[in-house]
């Protein structure tokens, strides 16, 4: 598929898809024209990368771990450096820490739309506290 099309089906811009190219995060094949195509298989690696993005990993990490979350049990991690186990940890720390606030601030969220439907349902609740 071409470069627009990755671009719609994964919501994702084409210059980011371009960046992460540039980045060595996608390899898309080059067609005799010179045009990208690029395979099936990359929608899902697309979509892996912006997850990740959002979780906050920076791409030089991304670049190191994708191969990993493809075949995890398949790569040996001898170029797993302390410095690189050390960052995951980190990042990982700092995803559930955002995973907790985002329960928290959901449940709250909860808890507010069910009090506003109870008062909808019933105005007097409010005034009866």
């Amino acid at each position: 598929m071409r470069i627009g099309e990755l671009a719609e089906r994964t919501g994702t811009p084409r210059r980011l898809l371009r960046y992460y190219e540039e980045q060595g995060l996608l390899l898309p094949e080059r067609c005799a024209n010179g045009y990208r195509a690029y395979d099936e298989r990359l929608v899902d690696r697309v979509m892996q990368i912006r997850g990740l993005l959002d979780a906050g990993l920076p791409t030089r990490i991304i670049k190191q771990i994708l191969p990993c979350l493809d075949r995890p049990r398949i790569i040996h991690f001898s170029d797993a450096t302390p410095e690189m186990i050390a960052t995951l940890e980190h990042e990982r720390d700092r995803m559930t820490e955002r995973i907790q606030s985002l329960t928290r601030n959901r449940d709250a969220i909860a808890d507010y739309l069910d009090t506003v439907r109870l008062t909808q349902d019933d105005p007097g609740v409010a005034t009866r506290s």
